[in-house]
């Protein structure tokens, strides 16, 4: 098949490991901004090979109307503009608590456990 290097089998341990933790790097830094608001901003996965990241938004966000626009438009276009191999950022919402928990957590009262 002509042409198109296979990415997968280009990149050394080293290169990988570089890029996950440039990765999250960049997802530390946007936490405090979600967590200000109740929620979470946790990394799922990464494939760092194939550009492919995926990222889950927790808390208070599971219960919020904009949580789709702060994926898209805030989470990925951050990671695409600041990490040139990052191709597709997937997102989700844990939902695992209710609305009524979730609400409660309000501005800024969200503390992860670790």
């Amino acid at each position: 098949m002509g042409g198109v290097p296979d990415i997968e089998t280009e990149l050394s341990d080293a290169e990988r490991a570089d890029r996950l933790s440039k990765l999250q790097g960049i997802i530390d830094l946007m936490r405090p901004a979600v967590q200000a608001d109740g929620g979470d901003l946790v990394l799922v996965r990464a494939d760092v090979a194939a550009g492919v990241v995926e990222v889950q938004l927790q808390g208070a966000c599971s219960s919020c109307a904009v949580s789709s626009a702060t994926l898209s438009g805030g989470v990925e276009r951050i990671l695409r503009e600041r990490l040139s191999w990052v191709t597709e950022v997937v997102g989700g919402l844990d939902d695992s608590l209710s609305l009524d928990e979730s609400s409660s957590l309000g501005s800024g009262g969200y503390v992860p456990n670790f």
